[in-house]
């Protein structure tokens, strides 16, 4: 017992987050819970950001009951790939990746060929609320399927890379790449076996990786170096995640973002309860970054002041940018 309260403090003393601290002291704090239904249904989230001229994967339609499963053909038209989601899905739970046709039928992101049944079967255990938070009725959204930029080639394994950028009040204040793997079955989740690599905020330079809770400096499958690489249109995309606290609301959310080979940096989802593994990631607490931010708040309201999202980005690079802490 003496231990884990010694390494509960010597933790603490470094900064790092937990998950009572994240709920009571932010999530519970800043995000409404009125609120929470713009970021938990990802159809609303995407309409959201349409209205807003933020870039979102093209919706190509909705599927709301077991009869407008008659309407997949039509949705999907001629068309070779697209992504099946639950709206209220979580961790990555009942996603479809299609990448390609073959004959009658589909091939999936991992190789897999399945039949227009299967399909069929996967939306209605969508719609039954197999996925979705509380295991509610949900609705899937069929979806234009991102091709990843060259740039992840080298370092990832199948699917498609993602990045998660934490915001505070509209501040990002920490960034994490993730890199899918053979045995994260091509997701970008981490709780799947997917890699977190962390980045620092200021130029977009990938640190190091953390992969099944060990450091790593090379991608498993692909053997390439994780750390230093430079994410392209860096400061777009931090631009686009300062921005999300505009498009929600909340105050504490993670932002998942990812690069496309044509359309460039597009966001996925928001979440309202974003994870801790990020902090390994990046070897550094949450906790210091986010009194920064609200010492930094306090500070602008005592002079009636608020900041854009472009000067948002460039405080949080300011104050967090590993290269300008060496």
């Amino acid at each position: 017992m003496f231990g884990l309260i010694k390494t509960w403090k010597a933790l603490e003393a470094r900064g790092i987050m937990g998950i009572n601290r994240r709920n009571a002291d932010y999530v519970l704090k800043y995000n409404k819970r009125h609120l929470y239904p713009i970021v938990d249904d990802k159809i609303i989230t995407k309409e959201r950001a349409l209205a807003a001229g933020i870039h979102v994967p093209e919706m190509y339609g909705i599927i709301e009951t077991e009869k407008g499963i008659d309407k997949l053909d039509q949705i999907i038209g001629g068309r070779s790939d697209f992504v099946i989601k639950p709206a209220q899905g979580a961790g990555g739970d009942g996603i479809l990746v299609v990448a390609d046709r073959f004959e009658d039928r589909y091939r999936t992101v991992s190789g897999k060929i399945i039949s227009h049944e299967e399909i069929e079967h996967q939306i209605s255990s969508i719609l039954t609320g197999l996925y979705s938070l509380g295991g509610h009725r949900d609705r899937a959204l069929i979806e234009y399927r991102v091709t990843p930029d060259q740039i992840f080639k080298s370092i990832s394994y199948e699917g498609v890379p993602d990045i998660r950028i934490i915001v505070l009040m509209g501040y990002p204040v920490m960034a994490m790449l993730r890199l899918p793997t053979r045995q994260s079955g091509g997701k970008a989740n981490l709780h799947q076996g997917a890699i977190g690599v962390g980045v620092d905020l200021a130029t977009g330079v990938t640190l190091r990786g953390t992969w099944l809770n060990r450091i790593i400096s090379k991608h498993p499958d692909t053997t390439n170096s994780v750390d230093g690489v430079q994410l392209p249109n860096w400061d777009g995309f931090m631009k686009l995640a300062a921005s999300c606290y505009e498009l929600c609301g909340l105050g504490y959310i993670g932002v998942d973002m990812v690069l496309d080979q044509e359309k460039g940096p597009l966001i996925l989802e928001l979440n309202a309860r974003p994870g801790l593994n990020i902090q390994i990631a990046n070897d550094c607490g949450l906790t210091q970054r986010t009194h920064a931010i609200e010492a930094h708040i306090e500070a602008l309201a005592k002079d009636g002041v608020s900041e854009d999202a472009d000067t948002r980005v460039k405080v949080a690079q300011g104050l967090f940018g590993h290269v300008l802490q060496q």
